[in-house]
């Protein structure tokens, strides 16, 4: 994995491993939030005095509850998963703001960013008049939130788990959006795609599958990943399904022990170690860099990874394209 990559997947790793509990309660102690607001909130930024008329309460995907316009007009997203959700939903014209790895769809590079999806800028999302942010729980976010909710703009937050788990989000953030048909159309018809791959793929042999996001140190997936759930939804059985978290260090000898008839690679991840080359996939060439933007984003597209991962899992089933 290049460094520049892994620093930037271990940070958001370990910031999702400190929000469990996130959203037990939607303040921190008083003591703390005062000199968070004194450090963190500029002057121009500070509380408005009443929540504005008309508002509907939304319980998030973690249990928060916030205070929203019915149909939010200037969102930003902080997060490409979501980014991708909205323009799906058909709410390109409503994003005000995403981060600077947001880049799908093309129209999502016009858009004003507000900074990274670790740390993204509470002066410029104030500035944008934003009346709704949609963040994912597996960034760096809670003072943030806190900070947002004392100005009075609520921020959604979303934390979906697996693949069934990308469908209810979408469903849950065209709710919170007003675009509760949009979302019922598309969750129907990706419904439809996952149900076509779990057909196809019905009782045929499952394949013992590594899955490297990197090689020095060798990181693999755990049971609590989201692409552990992709590679059983594609027909698959991870070799390290049975290890706890969600991005586990793996020994390169349990690796070679284990056999794996598939082996799945970082994009930009170079060649497999010497002794890996000596199992059951390196042998049979069925090495394979799947695209990292459907594997990592917990968005519409999954199924679109989904469907290209069972087509290398079961090629006589789906053919080697």
């Amino acid at each position: 994995m290049h460094k520049k990559f892994q620093l930037k997947f271990i940070r958001a790793f370990h910031a999702r491993q400190s929000l469990r509990g996130f959203g037990t309660s939607r303040r921190p102690p008083a003591g703390f939030l005062l000199a968070l607001l004194i450090v963190s909130v500029p002057s121009a930024c500070a509380p408005r005095t009443a929540d504005p008329p008309g508002l509907r309460e939304i319980t998030d995907e973690i249990g928060r509850a916030i205070l929203v316009s019915p149909e939010p007009k200037r969102i930003v997203s902080l997060a490409p998963s979501i980014t991708e959700t909205l323009f799906a939903l058909g709410l390109g014209d409503r994003i005000v703001g995403v981060t600077s790895y947001c880049d799908y769809p093309l129209e999502a590079a016009a858009k004003e960013k507000v900074g990274d999806t670790l740390r993204p800028s509470i002066e410029r999302i104030v500035a944008l008049k934003t009346d709704l942010v949609i963040a994912s729980r597996a960034s760096q976010l809670q003072q943030f939130v806190y900070n947002l909710d004392e100005v009075k703009i609520p921020v959604y937050v979303s934390d979906p788990n697996g693949v069934a788990g990308v469908l209810e989000s979408i469903t849950r953030i065209g709710d919170l959006t007003g675009a509760t048909s949009q979302a019922g159309e598309l969750t129907s018809s990706l419904r439809a795609r996952i149900e076509s791959v779990r057909v196809l793929v019905g009782d045929a042999e499952r394949p013992r599958v590594l899955c490297m996001l990197g090689s020095a140190p060798l990181i693999t997936i755990g049971a609590g990943s989201f692409i552990t759930d992709l590679i059983n939804q594609a027909g698959g059985r991870s070799i390290s399904e049975d290890l706890p978290g969600d991005y586990p260090q793996y020994s390169l000898e349990t690796a070679v022990a284990k056999r794996p008839e598939v082996i799945l690679l970082q994009t930009g991840e170079p060649d497999l170690p010497a002794r890996l080359k000596e199992t059951p996939a390196g042998r049979d060439g069925r090495v394979f860099r799947l695209d990292d933007n459907l594997l990592m984003r917990p968005g519409p597209r999954v199924v679109d990874g989904l469907e290209q991962m069972a087509r290398k899992l079961h090629p006589d089933v789906f053919g080697s394209k």
